[in-house]
């Protein structure tokens, strides 16, 4: 079959992907800015790459004709603001008329459980997309699930962050909401398995694990499996804004994706049906099992993809990608050049290994500490992490950082700052070889906005003479132990 695969660089998408390939479908995947695609295996003479951005209903022309089915895969968490609902049922309408164009067979769309009669902003929104998408005329499967548990999963990496680092919780009471959690191997199965089955057309799906369980019981099962002794106190004064600054500053979730999954979390999603069992059939891992195995694809630093890795403001946001190329009007730079006589392969492995559990080499406390006013302010700070310790690729985040270009064969990793500042700010590490001498090349370039980015340039400046060069003698010293 011939598939329209949306959303192909979000969390399910990029591992739905291999599996469709190794079905032996041919997948057209669409994304708003190919250059966020990195994808290569065996398969690739299967797969067709086209730019469509679903606001922009001109740009859905390139979808062609003689598609099979589709994957509607594209929403978001983060998105705030008033017209946020109105951009989602927008973007579900322009993406219907383009596929009534085609001779698609089946329409595929995963939500969210909302069997509740009082629904958050965003499950209501995508009850809104998901009535779109039923009148189209198209034969249809909707899946809604519960929380995803997998490695790189938001629901996941909250979980562990606070399981990890408290060993007491004050906790609002919505830990006491319930919930049915599914591991993301199952929902790839379910999203495989309805894939031109004609027993899921024009039907909707609850899909859960076996397991249902209080958000609290979650939190302590996860210790449980990590051998950690967790206390969790539950009191009414922690209001949803209270909540959402608490999972901000706790947790490496950006307070608007915060504020999404609080007003979710008050909202139990348990499956009201087991039809899918019929459909699809399949015994589904349990809670503790979908640990293990996100646990397993963590120590093996093979983390597929993440939520972290979609962008920051959500998918209606202009592509940060536009940012690869670094300004020279406008601008102020901080440039270091470090000679080093070690191989160069040896010290460019130290820029690849940078942030994360390594950290920034030097005075790696003073980053965590602007890591920790930047969540005070609302951003997103630190504690994402990376991805991946031992992989980089556009696209990827990086502790407060996007990467824009990490290309290995040239020695140079660029990136883009995600942090609140009063301008935009990239940072710059390449290997450059000059008269037959080897040299680390640094540079943090800002464009400030305003009389307060100049302000705040000049009072960062003293920090950078010290933290910028004491960073790059580390960069060229530093051997893994």
């Amino acid at each position: 079959m011939k598939i329209l695969l949306t959303g192909a660089n979000g969390y399910i998408g990029t591992r739905l992907l291999p599996v469709l390939l190794e079905n032996n479908h041919e997948v057209v995947c669409m994304v708003r800015d190919p250059r966020r695609f990195a994808h290569e295996s065996d398969f690739d003479d299967k797969v067709t790459i086209i730019t469509g951005d679903l606001l922009n209903p001109e740009s859905l022309k390139s979808i062609p004709n003689d598609i099979d089915a589709c994957y509607y895969l594209v929403h978001s968490m983060s998105g705030n603001g008033a017209d946020f609902a109105d951009l989602e049922h927008q973007s579900a309408q322009n993406f219907v008329k383009a596929i009534q164009q085609t001779n698609c067979k089946q329409i595929i769309y995963l939500t969210g459980i909302v069997n509740d009669d009082e629904l958050s902003k965003h499950l209501s929104s995508r009850l809104a997309v998901e009535d779109e998408l039923k009148n189209s005329g198209i034969s249809y499967t909707i899946l809604r699930a519960a929380i995803i548990i997998g490695s790189g999963s938001a629901s996941f990496e909250i979980i562990r962050d606070l399981a990890e680092k408290l060993p007491v919780m004050v906790a609002p009471k919505w830990v006491r909401t319930k919930c049915q959690p599914i591991a993301i191997r199952d929902v790839l199965a379910y999203l495989s398995g309805v894939l031109g089955n004609e027993k899921a057309y024009n039907d909707v799906f609850d899909i859960g694990g076996p397991d249902v369980l209080t958000y609290k019981q979650m939190l302590l099962f996860y210790a449980k499996s990590r051998g950690l002794k967790r206390y969790i106190l539950t009191v009414p004064v922690l209001t949803p804004k209270l909540s959402s600054l608490w999972l901000n500053l706790v947790t490496s979730v950006p307070y608007a994706l915060a504020s999404s999954l609080v007003d979710s979390m008050k909202v139990e999603v348990i499956c009201e049906n087991d039809a899918i069992k019929k459909v699809v059939p399949r015994e589904c891992l349990t809670y503790m099992e979908a640990l293990a195995l996100a646990f397993e694809k963590i120590d093996q630093n093979s983390i597929v993809s993440s939520w972290k890795d979609a962008l920051n403001r959500g998918y209606l946001e202009t592509s940060f990608m536009d940012q690869v190329k670094v300004p020279q009007n406008g601008t102020v730079e901080y440039k270091v050049k470090m000679p080093f006589e070690r191989d160069a392969e040896e010290v460019f492995e130290n820029i690849w290994g940078i942030g994360g559990k390594r950290g920034w080499y030097y005075l790696d406390w003073l980053w965590s500490f602007r890591g920790f006013l930047d969540k005070l302010f609302g951003g997103v700070g630190t504690r994402r992490g990376r991805t991946s310790n031992i992989t980089l690729q556009a696209g990827d985040v990086l502790d407060f950082w996007r990467v824009l270009l990490a290309d290995k064969k040239n020695h140079r990793l660029l990136l883009y700052a995600e942090m609140k500042v009063p301008g935009e700010a990239w940072l710059e590490l390449k290997i450059i070889q000059h008269h037959g001498k080897s040299y680390l090349s640094q540079i943090a370039t800002f464009r400030p906005h305003g009389l307060w980015g100049r302000i705040y340039w000049y009072a960062m400046f003293p920090f950078h003479l010290f933290i910028f060069d004491g960073m790059a003698k580390r960069i060229t010293t530093y051997k893994p132990a």
